[in-house]
């Protein structure tokens, strides 16, 4: 079939496999082109499909000759229906690990379930005995307890009153204002158990109490803050919100790691195009902002060089790991600069919709979502027909 993006919204529902490949394979080269990295030789990651969590496997495998494995969801395709990204995206890592020789295999399932879970600690004791680094990278909107089988669903709301600002249509590049309603209790509520640290926190119990962490591994789980002017909605909002219970849960599991020599961390990040923050109203504007912004002063990374840094010059950096004040890793030091901040202040008060294209990248931030789902790749024929049924090798 030949593959074209669909878009709903925030959402594009078909994926290119030959797009998603070629782009793992730039990241694979930008790791290879780095110097090698000290750091974990047996790695879980938890949500490795896509974004950071995949950037992360990738650095590991490549740059540090890691054995991983990757826990994701399944994805299915026909001859009239494409795969998931992620899916694709999967397919490409393994193929590619082989090839390198690296040993790497993939775990499909709900990550919160006892189930995925205890298939995963037994293929961590057949295949790698213990694993010294857990990457957990689960972004979604819905979530079922495990213990109670309530489903949750997570909301993108400011918190206490109404909040206004600055929008964009990333699609047609309409700037406007847009309001949004604060987010009730319950909402509150659902948000943190969705997106908090509850579920981390039980795959690193789960993990060692089934003895397959190893007594000084590291885990390591990602959060944002970003600036005043998406404050509101993001890191005092409802997000903000499940943000602060993950980090005072990756301090309770430091806690409990380090009398045998672990450690477990919060990397806050920079702010980059995904399905996520594509789904935040104000936060596209912003980032097409700090997309110019850091281009232009020479500081722009994308998520295979953050994950490069997480691992090199943070998390196993030879003089050990630098923390914020809040023990927090910092890999937003670039996009928090005075210099880059005061720029795009001042830049948010001109954007209207008639200087978008000129004051902001948002033609970088279109190109880039597209990428996401392996369209608007170089090099790929998107006239060709191409097959959507993709099998990922090593799946458990």
């Amino acid at each position: 079939m030949m593959i074209k993006p669909r878009t709903r919204g925030f959402i594009c529902t078909t994926a290119h496999p030959e797009g998603c490949a070629a782009q793992v394979a730039e990241q694979v080269d930008y790791i290879t082109s780095q110097p090698p990295i000290s750091g974990p030789k047996k790695v879980l990651v938890i949500g490795a499909s896509a974004g950071y969590g995949l950037a992360s496997r990738i650095a590991a495998a490549f740059g540090s000759q890691a054995a991983t494995i990757g826990v994701y969801r399944p994805s299915t395709a026909s001859d009239t229906r494409t795969a998931s990204a992620g899916w694709y995206n999967s397919a490409a890592f393994e193929q590619l690990a082989a090839e390198a020789g690296l040993q790497s295999y993939s775990i499909t399932g709900d990550a919160f379930t006892d189930e995925t879970k205890a298939r995963t600690i037994e293929l961590i004791r057949s295949e790698l005995g213990q694993v010294d680094l857990v990457v957990y990278s689960v972004a979604t909107s819905r979530r079922t307890d495990p213990a109670t089988g309530i489903t949750h669903t997570s909301v993108l709301k400011p918190v206490g009153h109404p909040y206004t600002n600055k929008t964009v249509n990333f699609h047609t590049g309409e700037v406007g204002l847009v309001t949004l309603d604060p987010a009730s209790e319950e909402e509150l509520d659902a948000t943190v158990t969705v997106m908090g640290g509850d579920d981390w926190k039980l795959w690193i119990t789960a993990l060692d109490e089934a003895g397959v962490l190893a007594d000084d591994a590291a885990t390591v789980a990602f959060s944002y803050i970003g600036p005043e002017l998406t404050r509101a909605i993001y890191r005092d909002g409802s997000i903000g919100k499940a943000k602060d219970h993950l980090e005072a849960t990756a301090k309770e599991m430091n806690a409990q790691l380090a009398p045998r020599g672990g450690r477990a961390y919060v990397a806050v990040t920079k702010g980059l195009v995904t399905q996520s923050s594509s789904a935040l109203p104000v936060v596209p504007l912003y980032i097409s902002l700090l997309y110019k912004v850091m281009k232009e002063q020479g500081v722009h990374e994308d998520c295979i060089q953050q994950a490069y840094r997480l691992l090199s010059d943070r998390l196993y950096a030879p003089e050990g790991t630098p923390v914020d004040t809040d023990g927090r890793i910092r890999l937003d030091d670039l996009e928090m600069l005075p210099a880059v901040q005061e720029t795009i202040a001042k830049l948010w008060d001109e954007i209207t919709t008639e200087n978008i294209y000129e004051l902001s990248d948002l033609q970088g931030y279109r190109r880039e979502f597209f990428q996401l789902f392996g369209f608007e790749t170089e090099g790929i024929d998107y006239e060709a027909e191409s097959n959507p049924i993709v099998s990922v090798s090593n799946v458990r």
